[in-house]
């Protein structure tokens, strides 16, 4: 039986920690600070009025996003229920982002600073909530 991933987070900080993919060197990890948006109010919001990002912005559940009322282009990774990429993009300010189909989660950073964490299609993510109360329903 596969383990599922099936974890509900509440907004708030953390960790996201980038694995990589089986080609990757084992052991080499990446963790970037995190900000967890889980509610409607908080995705709604999201990186909107914002002019730059540290770290990078989760927004669960969601598999789709745009950058109207953005004011810098942004880094998108689409996320399946598992936690694996499905497809990075880079979009400017003013874009509509389609939908994607098994996405539940959508990650977003600063243009360019995906490349630099080495995620990619394929690579599989953590998220680490700063306390375990930042994470209900979780597990695998």
């Amino acid at each position: 039986m596969r383990a599922r991933t099936r974890a509900r987070w509440r907004d708030g900080r953390g960790w996201l920690v980038v694995y990589g993919d089986s080609t990757d060197t084992a052991g080499e990890l990446v963790r970037v600070p995190l900000e967890i948006a889980a509610s409607y109010r908080a995705r709604t919001r999201g990186l909107l009025g914002r002019d730059g990002v540290t770290g990078a912005l989760l927004l669960s559940p969601a598999n789709s996003i745009h950058t109207f009322g953005m004011r810098i282009p942004i880094d998108v990774a689409y996320l399946d229920r598992h936690l694996r990429v499905l497809a990075v993009r880079t979009m400017r300010p003013g874009r509509l982002g389609l939908p994607r189909l098994r996405s539940r989660h959508v990650l977003e950073a600063e243009a360019g600073a995906m490349r630099g964490w080495g995620l990619e299609a394929g690579c599989r993510v953590g998220v680490e909530p700063e306390s375990q109360a930042g994470l209900g329903d979780g597990g695998g």
